[in-house]
């Protein structure tokens, strides 16, 4: 039987703690494919430097051609697809990128895919897996009383992020049905944890409030998110790939329901305890309200029961504790984070953030 799995976007946030606990959970042979964007940073999975069962390629899932080459070579017995562009900030400054990446990249997969599955021994097909790694925020935005996105929750994105994504997700779907390819998909709620990069929410906040900066909160602050912890996501994707039933959908949710300004007050907080400041006022004096994103969608909720009904998984990580890990991280991690704020991420920065009116 065939042992290999083929992992895009692995150097990425998600997709390095997946690759990580991937390695002692399960141990067998990962072929991580990535375009080592400013998003993708081998220096995540460092700790697998000399591991045999661990080879990294450098390359885009829109090239065919080496996919095609790829998996002939490697021979893998599923493919876990991270690989997206993913900061909505980004998609509304620059929206190509995420349809050629997102959609297009998921559709060179999914064909390179097909294409290989076919030609596999009838119980190596029978074995094959397609996961394929959305979002909650392909179905829109919720008011403060609605239910939680279930899997049959139309869709109705709102960014051009979102919209991407809801496009890959239904190209996964017409893949299995016009031709029976072996897929699942999972749609999770925001993650954080380590290795996320500065420019999302959470580290960017962590970071800010160390050194004193800014804590730029869009709006009034109260738009709700549902965090999950990313050890729980990646453990959350290997019960689905063992046991998830072929052409479904599954909800993964961190049950932990947030405003914004909660979440950044937290942060604060926790900075305060592990890295006072002698003389200066709480963290908290910090934060700044700027002038709110487009099209900011208000709440995203995640009802996670059907993986739970019929995978046993559940989130393990309580909101309080796993933030308290992941300020810890950043705050141990200077040189990674230094390592990753580039002249690009800076010029970023300035341009989403210094430069956006204050309310």
């Amino acid at each position: 039987m065939l042992d290999t799995i083929l992992v895009t976007g692995g150097a990425g946030f998600i997709g390095s703690n997946f690759i990580l606990s991937w390695m002692e959970s399960v141990g067998s042979p990962v072929l991580n494919l990535d375009l080592l964007t400013y998003a993708g940073n081998p220096a995540n999975l460092s700790a697998l430097n000399g591991d045999l069962r661990y080879q990294l390629t450098r390359g885009d899932i829109c090239d065919a051609e080496l996919v095609g080459a790829l998996l002939a070579k490697h021979r893998p017995r599923a493919i876990v697809h991270f690989a997206a562009e993913s900061h909505v900030d980004r998609s509304i400054a620059s929206p190509e990128a995420f349809l050629r990446t997102n959609v297009h990249g998921t559709f060179i997969l999914l064909d390179q895919a097909k294409q290989y599955w076919s030609g596999l021994s009838e119980a190596d097909r029978n074995a094959f897996r397609f996961l394929h790694v959305s979002t909650d925020e392909v179905h829109g935005s919720l008011g403060k009383d609605d239910p939680a996105f279930t899997e049959t929750t139309a869709y109705a994105p709102n960014s051009p992020y979102a919209a991407s994504k809801a496009a890959s997700d239904h190209l996964v779907r017409a893949y299995h049905h016009t031709w029976g390819l072996p897929v699942l998909t999972t749609n999770c709620s925001n993650n954080y944890g380590p290795f996320q990069f500065p420019e999302k929410l959470m580290p960017l906040m962590i970071l800010n409030a160390l050194e004193g900066k800014p804590l730029p909160v869009y709006g009034d602050g109260k738009n709700v998110r549902d965090w999950l912890f990313v050890d729980d996501h990646c453990a959350a994707i290997r019960a689905v790939m063992q046991n998830g039933r072929i052409g479904e959908t599954y909800n993964i949710g961190g049950n932990s329901e947030r405003t914004n300004l909660d979440v950044v007050t937290t942060i604060c907080d926790l900075v305060d305890e592990m890295s006072p400041r002698d003389g200066a006022g709480p963290r908290r004096e910090l934060i700044t309200y700027v002038k709110d994103r487009p099209g900011h969608d208000r709440r995203y909720a995640i009802d996670a029961s059907k993986i739970a009904r019929e995978l046993g998984w559940q989130p393990s990580e309580r909101f309080e504790s796993g933030l308290r890990r992941t300020v810890r991280w950043y705050l141990d991690h200077s040189s990674w984070v230094d390592s990753v704020r580039t002249g690009d991420y800076l010029k970023w920065i300035a341009e989403n953030y210094t430069e956006r009116a204050e309310l």
